[in-house]
């Protein structure tokens, strides 16, 4: 295997692990702990800190600060909490990701986690004990607060907001400068701050190959959830039966019995 290509400014920890086909710009920082996949390509000034795991076909961009410990008042560096990146990322300018925390050690093992193929542009900030999925955008500034969960193929617009411990179920959008306190279930898209619920996501679905057939019933639980002005119970009834002819209006049936915290309002 050949060696990393590293520029002669960047620091490389001993305990650090590079694959081979590994490059490093110049002046970046890669700390002990950090494992880097094949083919990752690490811009200059960036700061990786482990324990961090990176995979394949990732680039990190300058001024990216990626495992650092978390804000949280109660976290220490001696504390064996970690972070965890797929393949085929790309984490632009500026953007700050952080380690989990203990306070999720038993049932996450204290780790911030990020799927495959997401796009986070820059400034983006994702705290401790995150989970983002596959398949995401994150435009210009977008910020998640700690304990944050983030759904396949969802797109977060600028400055969007999300409170701690909120769900962001599969396939939804929000807008520019969303304000999040509560969940958003799968395929809905929210604007405004606080975050209104109004309507599904039709573009983006469409740009995915969803049929029309298969976006009415996902329309039809929508307003069921945001328009009936039926109370919760009945609405979860209601969806229980549809989700018998319809998985994905099973998958929003799910996320909504799953979750602690209220919807985002309609």
């Amino acid at each position: 295997m050949s060696a990393p290509r590293i520029h002669p400014t960047a620091i490389i920890d001993a305990k650090a692990e590079l694959h081979g086909s590994v490059q490093v710009g110049p002046y970046s920082i890669i700390g002990p702990g950090v494992e880097i996949g094949e083919d990752s390509w690490i811009g200059p000034h960036a700061v990786l800190t482990g324990p961090l795991k990176l995979g394949k076909r990732n680039k990190v961009y300058q001024f990216a600060s990626v495992g650092e410990l978390s804000q949280d008042k109660t976290a220490t560096p001696e504390q064996p909490t970690s972070t965890v990146i797929g393949d085929d990322n790309i984490i632009r300018e500026y953007v700050s990701i952080q380690r989990g925390t203990m306070k999720e050690y038993e049932t996450k093992r204290g780790e911030t986690r990020i799927g495959d193929r997401n796009l986070i542009m820059n400034y983006c900030h994702i705290a401790h004990d995150c989970v983002v999925g596959s398949d995401t955008i994150f435009a210009n500034n977008a910020s998640l607060a700690g304990h944050v969960e983030i759904g396949d193929w969802v797109i977060l617009g600028g400055y969007t907001l999300v409170y701690q411990f909120c769900r962001i179920g599969p396939h939804a959008f929000t807008a520019y400068a969303a304000g999040l306190s509560g969940d958003v279930p799968p395929f809905v898209m929210v604007q405004g701050s606080p975050a209104d619920a109004r309507a599904i996501n039709k573009e983006g679905l469409r740009r995915r190959g969803f049929k029309p057939e298969e976006m009415a019933p996902i329309e039809e639980a929508f307003k069921l959830i945001y328009r009936s002005g039926k109370v919760m119970a009945e609405v979860k009834a209601e969806l229980a039966e549809m989700a018998k002819t319809s998985e994905h209006v099973r998958l929003m049936s799910e996320f909504i019995n799953s979750g602690k915290r209220p919807l985002a309002r309609g």
